[in-house]
């Protein structure tokens, strides 16, 4: 068994393979033995679940997700890194591993090829570059799956998790907590990784709800409201929305009056039943 989290062992694998970090992937593996157990631990996973990781690096996380779970399913585009991973993994039975673009990934079928009816959980160390794309494919699927446990950027895991109506809070706040219950487990040093990214990361997790957090009965126009009430912050909601969604101004200043709310109102003060509200307000004036 490697010790993945060395970084002696690291090059020794990766110079052997003639293999070199892909800034365009965001590749940057994990060397704090602390990290992986702890983010398995934590996913919520036990040895009747599936789990899907997204980008495998080396295999520190596959290891400890492997060692906990019944199977583990690899989404990896790095077509180099599969001979590394057949060493680095050679001793567990249990990992499947997909040479795929995850955003272009059947997940549904996947789902339903791989993991055989068991619950299933998606763990993973996401690129930068892609945590917003994953996660909103992931929970608006609207997959068989019981928690998404990724690592993302500091900074994002904080808009993430932020409470709606909150100063941080923003489009794709409101768009997790539609869909699952998102939390902030801990955070991860830069140092923690190789090579080390220019700012801190942290693990989040995100528990899919079974049914939405709020009742409305125009998810289309609900996400087009949102998305543009938060496009332009520093305008009011009647300006941002009316601006950015194709929504006349008038029915939106008519709807926010009639919610109680000030004229001047701007989308992160407003919560995510006050957003619900807004926007079946709306949809009442327009269909009449």
């Amino acid at each position: 068994m490697y010790n993945l989290t060395d970084i002696g062992t690291i090059k020794e694998i990766l110079g052997r393979h003639g293999f070199h970090f892909s800034k365009s992937l965001g590749q940057n593996f994990i060397v704090n033995p602390s990290v992986c157990p702890r983010m398995a631990e934590e996913s919520g996973i036990d040895e009747n679940c599936g789990v899907i990781e997204i980008g495998a690096g080396i295999g520190v996380l596959t290891a400890e997700l492997a060692k906990r779970a019944k199977k583990v399913v690899v989404i990896e585009i790095d077509t180099k890194l599969l001979p590394i991973l057949d060493e680095t993994l050679k001793d567990f039975d249990n990992i499947e591993i997909i040479n795929q673009d995850v955003l272009k990934t059947d997940l549904a079928a996947l789902i339903k090829e791989k993991f055989d009816g068991m619950p299933v959980y998606v763990c993973a160390n996401l690129p930068y570059y892609i945590t917003s794309p994953v996660i909103m494919a992931l929970l608006e699927s609207r997959l068989p799956i019981e928690a998404v446990t990724v690592m993302v950027q500091k900074e994002a895991a904080q808009r993430i998790c932020a409470p709606v109506g909150s100063r941080l809070s923003g489009a794709v706040t409101v768009a997790v907590d539609y869909y699952a219950h998102a939390q902030k487990l801990f955070d991860v040093s830069a140092g923690s990784f190789m090579p080390a990214p220019k700012v801190d990361s942290c693990v989040i997790r995100m528990d899919i709800r079974k049914t939405p957090g709020i009742e409305i009965t125009d998810e289309e126009l609900f996400f087009r409201m949102e998305h543009a009430a938060f496009g332009q912050r520093r305008k009011t909601a009647a300006n941002s929305i009316s601006a950015g969604s194709g929504i006349p101004k008038d029915v939106v200043i008519k709807a926010i009056e009639e919610c109680g709310f000030e004229p001047s109102v701007r989308a992160e003060g407003l919560t995510m039943q006050e957003l619900a509200m807004l926007s079946e307000k709306i949809s009442e004036i327009i269909h009449g």
